[in-house]
């Protein structure tokens, strides 16, 4: 389903839907919150402008030549907003790109971000074509490679201090799922 041309995506506990102005809030509360944003690849915002122009930079992200889309993942029950979603970096020549997210705090846990994981990467494996969802995750975010790991991504390697922030540079561990992985993985988990 789409909305004003936004794919709108559902589960069985979730919607992903745009990020709407009146989510900036519910956003500055996640991206403000330093426990977070430690794996995040950002500082925390300060100021709940930057929670709007966060709104307006993802929303402009679908108008790039090569569009990224980003989802506010929302509960069906209560519509509160708990966190994003959203896939980017696309090379459409390469049929790959990036997968990014963080939830609220409330929030956490293996559950819902594998539901929101599962929806939108078969979104970009069906709509994009892709053949490639790369991930980049800290070494030390425990509980976002064991996800991953859950949705078939493959470890390949460290990317060492490829990442800087809090003042510091960041090794990241990088990841993939290729088409044909998630399809055995789906079909395995039947």
């Amino acid at each position: 389903m789409t909305t004003n041309g936004f794919p709108t995506l559902d589960t069985d506990r979730l919607q992903l839907r745009e990020l709407l102005a009146a989510d900036a809030p519910a956003l500055f509360a996640i991206h403000s919150d330093p426990l977070v944003m430690r794996w995040f690849g950002n500082d925390p915002l300060t100021d709940l402008a930057g929670a709007e122009r966060l709104v307006q930079l993802f929303a402009g992200w679908r108008q790039q030549a090569n569009p990224a889309t980003r989802w506010g993942i929302a509960l069906k029950t209560g519509g509160t907003l708990i966190g994003t979603c959203g896939l980017f970096m696309w090379n459409r020549s390469w049929r790959k790109c990036v997968v990014g997210y963080e939830l609220a705090p409330p929030a956490w846990g293996p559950v819902l971000m594998r539901e929101a994981l599962t929806r939108v990467t078969g979104w970009g494996f069906e709509q994009m074509e892709l053949n490639r969802i790369e991930a980049q995750v800290h070494p030390h975010n425990a509980a976002s490679l064991k996800t991953l790991a859950g949705l078939g991504f493959v470890e390949e390697g460290r990317l060492r201090e490829v990442g800087y922030w809090g003042g510091a540079y960041h090794d990241m561990m990088q990841l993939s799922l290729l088409r044909r992985e998630r399809v055995a993985t789906h079909v395995a988990r039947r």
